[in-house]
């Protein structure tokens, strides 16, 4: 994508990571429903135009898209959509291509909310390799003249009960929606999909009042030290935390006061 494209595919990402954040939005149904959306607008190219044109006002263009999602998926996917529709993008069919990244993403959340995505990833790096070894596999995977049916139930009897649940979801959507893209193309996106959805941690902050941007900063900034890995503070305001701070990141709970823990952090780096 170039130009305003990119720029929208960006705040889209930056409006699904905000959102899956929170733990009691289930990520696979958003997953399921940007999926959904996703066939809508692939078969539905005079949709897709309305959506995207630059000469009718961006508020316009999401009440559109409220109007014929409202009531078919849940509203998170319609905020979703609406928002995507109000930015500018360079050509209709990168509109698609990026509620299909947000599918993808949202199931790999879920992936990694389970402690799986490592897995999933594995999965996808080998499943790619025994595809690419197998010419009769690839062969009725990419076979035009069979079925999305057909090829979902072959993908199940390989990876069910096999392979992770999730692993098997954007398989079998690459398989059956190609949209134009070769098998291996698809594979090698979604495997770096996962890659970038790995290196991605989330520390829940649990603290009696709202930081500081600068002690948010700084707190981002030691735990990404230690962890070694880009952070996202999910910051949440407890009264009951008595002037400290907890921080979970995965199935790690530090508690402490926030000077107590910056110290530490500091002589952890510096050790």
């Amino acid at each position: 994508m170039n130009g305003a494209s990119r720029e929208a595919l960006a705040a889209a990402r930056e409006s699904l990571d905000a959102l899956t954040d929170n733990t009691s939005v289930d990520a696979t149904k958003l997953a399921e429903e940007l999926a959904a959306v996703t066939g809508l607008l692939h078969r539905e190219v005079s949709l897709r135009r309305v959506l995207t044109d630059p000469s009718q006002p961006g508020e316009a263009r999401a009440e559109l898209a409220g109007r014929l999602l409202r009531g078919q998926v849940g509203g998170e996917t319609v905020d979703l959509i609406s928002g995507m529709v109000r930015s500018r993008w360079s050509q209709s069919r990168d509109l698609v291509d990026a509620v299909e990244e947000l599918a993808n993403t949202a199931d790999l959340t879920a992936a990694q909310r389970s402690g799986d995505l490592d897995d999933v990833e594995d999965e996808l790096f080998r499943f790619g390799r025994i595809v690419a070894s197998d010419k009769a596999l690839r062969a009725a995977l990419t076979d035009r003249s069979a079925s999305a049916s057909a090829k979902g139930q072959l993908l199940h009897s390989l990876l069910g009960g096999k392979a992770r649940a999730t692993t098997e979801r954007v398989v079998t959507r690459l398989v059956t929606q190609p949209r134009g893209r070769s098998l291996e193309e698809g594979l090698e996106s979604l495997s770096k999909l996962a890659a970038d959805r790995r290196e991605r941690m989330v520390a829940v902050v649990t603290s009696a009042v709202p930081l500081s941007d600068q002690q948010k900063q700084r707190l981002g900034a030691a735990l990404a030290k230690i962890y070694g890995r880009q952070m996202h503070l999910n910051l949440d305001v407890d009264p009951t935390v008595l002037g400290g701070i907890a921080v979970q990141v995965g199935d790690e709970v530090i508690n402490g006061t926030i000077a107590d823990r910056l110290d530490e952090a500091s002589r952890r780096m510096a050790g």
